[in-house]
């Protein structure tokens, strides 16, 4: 009888590896696609900043927006499939406004600092 108990064992240890491998990515891993925005250098420059498959439920401060004395970005679009809800401070602090996944934008009157993936 032990032999075959050995076996029901390694067999159904391996059937439940097989099916943690086959099980989606948890949903606190990154939101899959882009997430753009327009951020001006020191001299007024437009420039287009890219977060590319951003981390979901992390609050992301825009490196190039983060010091308060230079414009904040504007004009976001998410073409991420996790909404994105951004905020007029860094550290995701200050009014916010949410856009939807796969093609949510705004115009340049929406000022962002920092975002957050659901």
């Amino acid at each position: 009888m032990r032999p075959r108990r050995a076996t029901t064992v390694a067999a159904t240890a391996l059937g439940a590896l097989a099916l943690a491998l086959s099980l989606p990515a948890s949903s606190a891993g990154a939101a899959t696609g882009t997430f753009t925005y327009v951020y001006e250098d020191l001299g007024g420059g437009p420039h287009l900043g890219v977060l590319p498959d951003p981390p979901s439920r992390e609050c992301i401060t825009l490196p190039e927006v983060a010091p308060e004395f230079v414009p904040p970005a504007h004009s976001p679009r998410n073409d991420t499939g996790s909404t994105a809800t951004v905020f007029t401070g860094a550290h995701c602090d200050g009014d916010h406004f949410t856009l939807r996944p796969n093609g949510g934008h705004a115009s340049e009157r929406l000022k962002l600092r920092s975002v957050v993936f659901s």
